[in-house]
């Protein structure tokens, strides 16, 4: 298995071959061992998860066992943004003023963000780099506030069993 990374920067956003890549590549033990929890041959993982290869590819339900098993968030936003939706897996932050103020100060970073791309929405020419970060940006937002809204009705519910 080769130690060398041969696909740069992360970036924002991620092709899903190139998020399946890097899945596989930060999975604990990397490719060998995700290889060894699928049952899988390492070379033939190895060549399927390869990011300039357009040869092999992995068959659907080698994809969904690899999403279970490295549950990365790259490749559910590589496959979200395919589909056009914002992914959310359920992780309740208890709803304290404390959390609350997070999320205040997370949609005040947001709106600087927002505010300092008015180039682009000046001349209405749009980079990719510019519209994957307000992208990223945007889901991050989506995502904390919906944590907080979980926390506060699991809060709620175990209130009212209480």
């Amino acid at each position: 298995m080769s130690r060398i990374d041969t696909l740069p920067d992360d970036g924002p956003a991620l092709s899903l071959r190139h998020a399946l890549y890097r899945a596989g590549r930060s999975y604990r033990g990397g490719i060998t061992s995700l290889a060894f929890d699928l049952g899988m041959d390492v070379d033939a993982l190895q060549k399927k998860l390869k990011h300039d290869e357009e040869r092999r590819w992995l068959s659907p339900d080698e994809l969904e066992e690899i999403l279970q098993w490295t549950q990365d968030k790259r490749v559910l936003d590589a496959l979200g943004r395919a589909a056009g939706v914002v992914w959310y897996r359920p992780q309740p932050v208890p709803a304290t003023n404390e959390q609350l103020k997070a999320v205040g100060h997370l949609l005040e970073e947001a709106a600087q963000f927002v505010s300092s791309m008015h180039e682009g929405a000046a001349d209405n020419i749009w980079e990719p780099h510019e519209v994957q970060k307000l992208e990223s940006c945007g889901v991050d937002v989506i995502r904390q506030v919906l944590a907080i809204m979980a926390g506060a009705r699991q809060s709620m519910e175990d209130g009212a069993h209480a």
